[in-house]
């Protein structure tokens, strides 16, 4: 399929060619690595009007390594007990850190009180599979192994994330499932990255703007490149095909981006599992529009749900 910038809401045309650009910089190795290095310059950088903390999670997996972790709570609840919240932030399992995500933290705790922990963990282009999905797992144990320490509930952890961040919230959520380490009370999977096959229709999109087929299979190669035989389905959690038992699920998707196809697979399947789910689909947007446009009418109808429907299962699942 080859997307244009005609297909796009009107709003969001206006920056069709500044992020093709994007895409083919981070489709370049060299590139990349500029990116990263322009991110990793917001480290450690702070929100206004809530606790910031920087904790650092021993690794059970590999000796010596720490995985720096974000923690943001709001002022004034030192003394309280809250639901957590473990965010994975995006990249393509290949940049990214979690200041990255800084909005999204402060749009959710002007909505309810949460302690959010974010882990900077290890990337692709020097760590493949298994050591970022690791550093995740790690950390959502260290936070349920010292709740009592870090003033949160076990019993009520949400698992979030958007794009690879999404993937690896729903990947980290089948794990949960899996040994029955965690119960979470709800996931966030936005836009996940979750199926490293790329045999659907939107995983081939040409064209499409801030991630496309080239970065896709780029970012699949890379993340992927130490596995040899069978891919594991935490790595691409589109392999699986058990969804019992899966915890209430909130994403959206739009319908120009690479992802689409495989996250209607997915909320298909939790509904067919019957799992509570709160979906939506955007006509004319491109992947990570919300954050790309954020003053686009459109863009503000996504985030504005997002967050509803976080305030939604808030209220119906923790109690």
């Amino acid at each position: 399929m080859k997307v244009t910038k005609n297909m796009h809401d009107k709003e969001l045309q206006a920056q069709y060619g500044q992020f093709r650009t994007l895409v083919s910089i981070n489709s370049k190795k060299l590139g990349l690595k500029i990116m990263n290095s322009l991110v990793r310059m917001t480290k450690g950088q702070k929100i206004k009007g809530i606790i910031n903390e920087t904790l650092h999670v021993s690794s059970t997996h590999t000796k010596n390594h720490k995985i720096r972790t974000r923690v943001f709570r709001p002022e004034g609840t030192e003394a309280e007990t809250l639901p957590a919240m473990i965010y994975f932030h995006g990249g393509g399992y290949m940049m990214g850190i979690p200041e990255m995500a800084n909005v999204f933290y402060e749009d959710v705790l002007k909505r309810k009180k949460v302690t959010i922990f974010s882990p900077d963990y290890r990337l692709s282009q020097r760590d493949p599979f298994p050591a970022g999905f690791n550093d995740c797992y790690d950390v959502l144990l260290w936070i349920r192994d010292n709740a009592k320490k870090l003033k949160i509930d076990s019993n009520k952890i949400i698992i979030a994330g958007h794009s690879a961040g999404g993937g690896m919230a729903a990947a980290i959520t089948l794990k949960a499932r899996d040994t029955k380490d965690v119960k979470p009370i709800f996931q966030m999977p936005i836009y996940p990255m979750l199926d490293h096959r790329m045999i659907t229709a939107s995983s081939k999109m040409q064209g499409s703007t801030m991630w496309d087929a080239n970065i896709n299979e780029r970012a699949w190669g890379l993340y992927l490149k130490n596995i040899k035989g069978n891919v594991p389905t935490y790595a691409s959690p589109a392999l699986n095909e058990d969804y019992r038992d899966f915890p209430p699920t909130i994403s959206f998707v739009g319908d120009l981006e690479p992802f689409y196809d495989e996250n209607v697979a997915y909320i298909e399947a939790l509904k067919k599992a019957s799992v509570p789910v709160k979906f939506k689909i955007y006509k004319g947007a491109y992947h990570g529009f919300e954050v790309g446009s954020p003053k686009a009418q459109i863009a503000m109808e996504a985030n504005k749900f997002q967050l509803d429907a976080f305030e939604e299962f808030y209220d119906t699942y923790i109690h």
